[in-house]
Parts: C-alpha cells; sequence; structure tokens
C-alpha cells in the first residue's frame, strides 16, 4: 500500500508506484472525487481537449458563432 505524509501547507507528494501507474509527469492535474462519505478517489486528469475531436461524428448542420451567442445570451437571461 503506497501512503504519502500531509505537510503543514495541506501538500502531499504522490508515491513514485501511483504516479507510473497513473501515468502522472511534472504539471499534470489530478482530481479528487467523492465516491462516498469520507472517501475520495485520486483521478488523473492527463487528457488534452483536442482528445475530444471526433467524438460525435460530424455535425448535421453548420451553426454560426452568432447563432450560438444567442442561444447562450436567451439560455443565460431566462436562468435569473
Amino acid at each position: 500500500m503506497a501512503t504519502a505524509t500531509l505537510t503543514s501547507k495541506g501538500q502531499i507528494t504522490i508515491p513514485i508506484a501511483v504516479r507510473q501507474e497513473l501515468q502522472l509527469d511534472t504539471g499534470d492535474r489530478v482530481e479528487f472525487v467523492q465516491i462516498a462519505p469520507g472517501r475520495f478517489e485520486l483521478i488523473a486528469n492527463t487528457s488534452h481537449v483536442t482528445e475530444l475531436k471526433g467524438m460525435f461524428g460530424i455535425p448535421k448542420k453548420a451553426v454560426s458563432i452568432e447563432t450560438m451567442n444567442q442561444a447562450i445570451a436567451k439560455r443565460g437571461a431566462s436562468a435569473k
């Protein structure tokens, strides 16, 4: 079992075996997701947004920036 010690600044060093398993490198981000009261899961957030390209296929119709901005403004106004 890998363990780490919390510093007075609230920092921990992730053990090397865990970093290797999660393929973490300097500057990578991690997320702490609560899975139950008092229990958290550490998730490596190493994916780049460009990896999402093509995930949903080719759009059926093009939408202009102006149309998108109008939809955002309309939704934002109704949320108030």
